[in-house]
């Protein structure tokens, strides 16, 4: 049996955030009535059970505007079901968590801050990954092919509105020696729980997604799509009081990720047991 997996970084800083709040929360234009704590939708359409687990190298820092964790829209927290090494600090202008500097100078990562580049300095802006500092001298959970290994992708991503990105970027000086990932999307965004007033403005898990296929994480990119689409359905047919599509494109294609990862886990633990049968 596989165990389920904490709370993830989204999940513990709306935790904090909710206990520094003197009145509750409450979401305007939201569903109502009780919510999973795993999921935040309305328990009888809750999707926990369908929550993708599958191994990525790359790694997500979230840099969260004061409210964002709080709002059950918010998309980062897809994010972290999806990638374990998600990393969510909340933002202020005068006040830095040390474990982010210490995060951004782990020499394991190479952070990417993602932004766009119409409007960064051009000598700052990359729009592909590139080999960044020395190989590492111990090979990092879940890519065991080399014994040296270059520096892990860190996506650092600015949660909030369009405005409060914008301020985020120009008053956080400690993300200015970070090389700027510009992404150039073809599509257009899918998300349909909050609006921005440009069509080419995509949510925050829309932007992991594109990141997490520039550094070659296909499967994991797929899988955060479809869990994005996923928990739009269930969260607005939750709202509207209507059962939830259990057989969409998404949910098959969430399916077919659980039933890929799950068959060498299966095979692993048999292996286990006839080592064990045999050694008795």
């Amino acid at each position: 049996m596989i165990d389920a997996p904490g709370p993830h970084a989204v999940s513990r800083l709306r935790a904090q955030r909710l206990a520094r709040s003197s009145k509750p929360f409450l979401a305007r234009g939201g569903m109502k009535g009780a919510r999973c704590p795993g999921c935040r939708i309305n328990p009888a359409h809750c999707i926990c059970r369908l929550q993708p687990r599958l191994p990525v190298r790359a790694g997500v820092c979230l840099l969260m505007a004061d409210i964002e964790a709080l709002k059950p829209s918010n998309t980062g927290w897809l994010i972290a079901d999806v990638v374990a090494d998600t990393f969510a600090f909340g933002w202020a202008r005068t006040d830095v968590d040390p474990a982010l500097l210490a995060l951004l100078a782990d020499p394991q990562w190479q952070p990417y801050l993602v932004f766009p580049g119409e409007f960064v300095a051009p000598d700052r802006v990359v729009h592909r990954l590139t080999p960044a500092g020395p190989a590492q001298p111990h090979p990092q959970p879940g890519n065991m092919e080399s014994p040296t290994l270059r520096r892990r992708p860190l996506f650092v991503l600015l949660d909030a509105t369009w405005p409060e990105a914008r301020k985020m970027f120009r008053k956080s000086p400690y993300l200015d020696a970070l090389p700027v990932l510009s992404l150039q999307p073809e599509q257009m965004s899918r998300y349909r729980l909050r609006r921005s007033r440009r069509e080419d403005h995509f949510c925050t898990s829309e932007v992991g997604a594109l990141c997490l296929e520039l550094a070659g994480e296909t499967q994991a990119a797929q899988a955060l799509e479809a869990w994005l689409d996923v928990y739009t359905h269930h969260y607005l047919q939750a709202k509207h009081q209507l059962p939830p599509e259990l057989n969409t494109p998404a949910h098959l294609a969430l399916q077919s990720v659980r039933v890929a990862r799950e068959v060498p886990e299966v095979r692993a633990l048999a292996a286990c047991q006839d080592t064990f049968e045999e050694a008795g």
